[in-house]
C-alpha cells in the first residue's frame, strides 16, 4: 500500500494485501486474541506519542509539513492496525493516513524509524504532484528518499543486519531497500524496480529536503531540526 489510494481494480492490489483492515476485513471479537490486540494497540499508541513528541526526525518532518500547509494531527493522520507479513507501516493516500503495524512494531527505535519513513512519503505527497500508481519512478524516488533520510540505512541498523564493510555502503543500502519497498507494494518485476530506482537515484538520493543533509543519527537530526527552525524564523521575518 505504501502509498495507497482507493483499492484498485482487479489485478493490481498496490500492497493492500498487507493491510487487512484497509481491505474492509472485520476486526477480531474481544476474545483472548482480541484482548491481545487491544494491548498491541495501546502499546502502539504510546510509542507513537513518544515518537511524535521526542524524536527529532519526526518533529522536523511535522514542522516542515505544517510549514508547507499540510498540518499533521495524531488522531487523524495515524492509525495503529494489524498487518500481514513483516511490514512495519504504510502511507494511505486515500485517507492521508500513516498506518503503523501494531503487531510488528515492538520497540521504540523501530517505531521511530517507521514513523519517520512514512512521514517522508507524506511530506513528498504534500509538496509534489506524485503519481504513486502510474509512474513507478515517482514511487522509486520517494522510496529512495525515505531509505536515505529516515535512518533505515544507519550504520547501527546495518550492523544489526550483519551488513557492513562495503564501499559506498550507505548508497547500496538505500538502493536495495528502495527496490525491496517497490516490490512489496507493486506487482512489477525486479528488473523494472531496479531500472526505476537506477534512473532516478542520483537526483533523489541528493534531495535532502526538509533535512538539508543526510541525518545519519539522532545528533544529525537534532542539528537539522535546529537549522530548519532557524530557517523558518528567517523566512518569517522577511
Amino acid at each position: 500500500m505504501d502509498p495507497g489510494e482507493p483499492p484498485p481494480a482487479e489485478g493490481e492490489d498496490f500492497g493492500y494485501r498487507l493491510f487487512p483492515e484497509r481491505r474492509g476485513e472485520a476486526k477480531p471479537q474481544r476474545s483472548f486474541l482480541g484482548t491481545s490486540l487491544f494491548t498491541f494497540n495501546h502499546k502502539c499508541q504510546l510509542m507513537l506519542k513518544i515518537a511524535l513528541d521526542t524524536n527529532p526526525y519526526a518533529r522536523l518532518l511535522l514542522d516542515a509539513m505544517k510549514y508547507s500547509g499540510c498540518t499533521v494531527y495524531k488522531d487523524r493522520h495515524f492509525a495503529c492496525e494489524e498487518c500481514d507479513g513483516c511490514v512495519g507501516g504504510g502511507f494511505d493516500v486515500a485517507t492521508s493516513q500513516i498506518v503503523l503495524c501494531q503487531n510488528n512494531i515492538h520497540h521504540q527505535s523501530h517505531m521511530n524509524r517507521v514513523v519517520t519513513h512514512e512521514l517522508i512519503h507524506a511530506f513528498d505527497h504534500c509538496r509534489a504532484h506524485v503519481d504513486w500508481f502510474s509512474n513507478v519512478k515517482h514511487l522509486a524516488c520517494s522510496e529512495i528518499r525515505a531509505a536515505n533520510l529516515s535512518g533505515d540505512c544507519s550504520l547501527v541498523n546495518e550492523m544489526a543486519r550483519f551488513k557492513f564493510g562495503l564501499k559506498q555502503h550507505h548508497q547500496t543500502c538505500v538502493r536495495d531497500r528502495a527496490i525491496r519497498s517497490i516490490l512489496a507494494v507493486r506487482q512489477v518485476s525486479k528488473e523494472t524496480a531496479e531500472k526505476a530506482v537506477d534512473e532516478v537515484f542520483d537526483s533523489c538520493f541528493n534531495d535532502h529536503e526538509p533535512f538539508g543533509r543526510v541525518p545519519h543519527n539522532k545528533s544529525d537530526a537534532k542539528f537539522a531540526y535546529r537549522d530548519f527552525q532557524n530557517r523558518d524564523r528567517y523566512y518569517a521575518n522577511l
